[in-house]
């Protein structure tokens, strides 16, 4: 009786295993599958932002113009500027110069602020005094994302997903980079300035 039940425990487990295997197979499967389709998505809603991206026309957009009222109130002396990919208003406020990012629909994808060294994370300042000892600290702004807003923001040239983050630019000799910290202090090359 004893051979019968640990034979049948036995074929019990060995089917359980070869289940169990057949199941971790299956849902690694199902795994790289949904990383697959999760990259096509990503590059399929870049290129579509890319294209959403383009202004025409050389005026600002009178919708941009009023998105900019409900966001930061009634403004005097704002300066309007049409890039090719956005619309752009300096003004001051509390002092402080901003420019402010509208995108093709008229929102608001984020504003800049000149920082100084100081305000950068301590984490960020001694690794750039570290890593870049013998550049010098030229400028920094900071970019405030607006998360409501799925955009991505160019600045220096470049294209970046949307968070806040400050842009450092350093400088030896005649050779300028641009250098992307952070909220939380981690450093990295964002691009070369010529």
């Amino acid at each position: 009786m004893k051979k019968i039940f640990i034979s049948s425990l036995g074929l019990l487990l060995a089917a359980a295993t070869t289940q169990a295997q057949s199941d971790y197979t299956a849902v690694k499967q199902d795994l790289a599958k949904d990383k697959q389709e999760e990259s096509i998505t990503k590059k399929e809603k870049r290129e579509e932002r890319k294209e959403l991206r383009k202004l025409e026309g050389p005026s600002v957009s009178y919708q941009a113009k009023q998105q900019f009222y409900e966001d930061f109130g009634d403004i005097p002396d704002v300066a309007w500027e049409r890039t090719a990919a956005f619309d752009e208003a300096t003004f001051t406020k509390d002092g402080q110069e901003i420019k402010a990012f509208y995108d093709f629909h008229a929102e608001l994808v984020g504003t800049t602020t000149p920082k100084t060294f100081a305000d950068l994370p301590m984490a960020a300042q001694q690794y750039i005094h570290k890593k870049y000892n013998d550049y010098e600290a030229k400028k920094v702004i900071m970019f405030d994302d607006n998360e409501y807003n799925e955009s991505d923001m160019l600045l220096y040239g470049q294209q970046f997903e949307d968070e806040d983050s400050y842009f450092v630019e350093v400088q030896k000799n005649d050779k300028r980079i641009i250098l992307q910290v952070s909220m939380d202090g981690q450093v990295s090359y964002f691009t070369a300035l010529r």
